[in-house]
């Protein structure tokens, strides 16, 4: 419609445009991120799957390098959670690894701790990046170095007291089955599509493309996640500062973020904005971490489950129990002085170019020694 003589046009960029209801936008919001769980959990089981019908692909492999025994699958587990930059798809494989009799029980288990060893690397990378970049200080730095000693410090210990309950059977009554209405889906489901991939791929390929498929159930996990860096979520964070200088919430917190993302690396990561906005102080961190490295076992016993395997159950619930009995006994009993050591060696480790670069080599050819040993 053209506008009258000495009217002015009322220009388009004026005109009221249709906005979505915040209501609609929030239950659109709801829909998507369960549309990726559901996505992601069926990739999970796929990928489960397929590592189970192709794991015994990886025993050559294995043979060439002679990697058995405890040792050579703590650094297997440990340098591949480096690789991948998390330790839960490493969990996953090595339950998928006995589930298939390729490792023991007691290989698996130590393959689970190396995973748990070298989750927190993806803190460190990430601290790394942000400083080489000059993007950031060198606090990533440093919370990445605390992250791995603490992690190093409790799951090291956890390994023998883990094959000791393990071996002497302390937790053998606690043996939980698939349910047989999910073994049933899963076979109807997945086995006739595991077993025409598995027709015209070798078993080692078929490992491969199981590993492809479970990285991507976790990318496709992530997207379902909320943004804990959103501005709602900081404001509920500014109001509950206080609370993030206490070591039993502090745990809490690290432990609940855990369970919500199913991933210690990125509750982790999240520690490096965290700290670097004033949220959490330095000597806080150190209970967030224990409490991420416990719950991040939620994901694998999920794992353990679907793959209709009691023993795979008891190895991860061993894993959770000795672990998470270390770390409350520091946290309840030695906290002080094993914060201030850990505090102390990562300021040395950060503050000092030949500390930091005897540390990079240290935690890259100890699990590789271990792996070839």
């Amino acid at each position: 419609m053209q506008s009258e003589p000495g009217e002015a046009a009322l220009p388009a960029a004026s005109l009221p445009v249709a906005v979505p209801h915040p209501r609609w936008r929030t239950v659109a919001g709801v829909a998507l991120r369960v549309a990726y769980s559901v996505a992601g959990l069926f990739l999970f089981i796929f990928a489960l799957e397929l590592l189970t019908a192709g794991a015994a692909g990886l025993s050559p492999v294995l043979s060439r390098f002679s990697a058995d025994g405890v040792l050579n699958l703590l650094g297997f587990g440990w340098l591949g959670s480096y690789i991948v930059m998390s330790g839960s798809p490493v969990a996953a494989i090595s339950l998928s690894l006995f589930a298939s009799d390729t490792t023991t029980d007691l290989e698996a288990f130590a393959m689970i701790n190396g995973s748990r060893l070298g989750a927190s690397f993806i803190v460190l990378f990430v601290g790394f990046v942000l400083w080489v970049t000059h993007k950031r200080s060198a606090d990533g730095l440093y919370i990445g170095v605390v992250a791995l000693l603490t992690a190093f410090t409790l799951w090291l210990p956890a390994l023998p007291l883990g094959i000791l309950a393990l071996e002497s059977g302390w937790f053998d009554d606690i043996s939980v089955g698939t349910p047989g209405a999910v073994t049933s889906f899963v076979e109807v489901a997945y086995e006739p599509l595991v077993n025409r991939v598995a027709d015209v791929v070798p078993d080692l390929m078929l490992f491969v493309i199981g590993i492809s498929v479970l990285l991507l159930a976790f990318t496709v996990f992530d997207r379902a996640l909320p943004n804990l860096e959103s501005g709602g979520s900081t404001g509920r964070l500014e109001r509950a500062r206080e609370w993030f200088h206490r070591p039993l919430p502090m745990l809490g917190l690290g432990m609940a973020v855990t369970a919500i993302t199913l991933s210690v690396s990125i509750s982790l990561t999240l520690l490096i904005p965290l700290s670097l906005k004033g949220y959490i102080r330095r000597n806080a961190i150190i209970p967030y971490i224990m409490g991420a490295n416990i719950t991040t076992w939620v994901d694998t016993m999920v794992a353990a489950l679907l793959l209709d395997s009691p023993r795979a159950f008891t190895i991860v619930f061993t894993q959770m129990v000795v672990g998470g009995a270390i770390s409350l006994v520091v946290l309840l009993f030695l906290y002080k002085p094993y914060c201030a050591a850990i505090i102390n060696a990562a300021n040395h480790i950060t503050h000092d170019r030949r500390a930091f670069g005897t540390f990079m080599a240290a935690i890259f050819i100890v699990p590789l020694v271990l792996f070839l040993v």
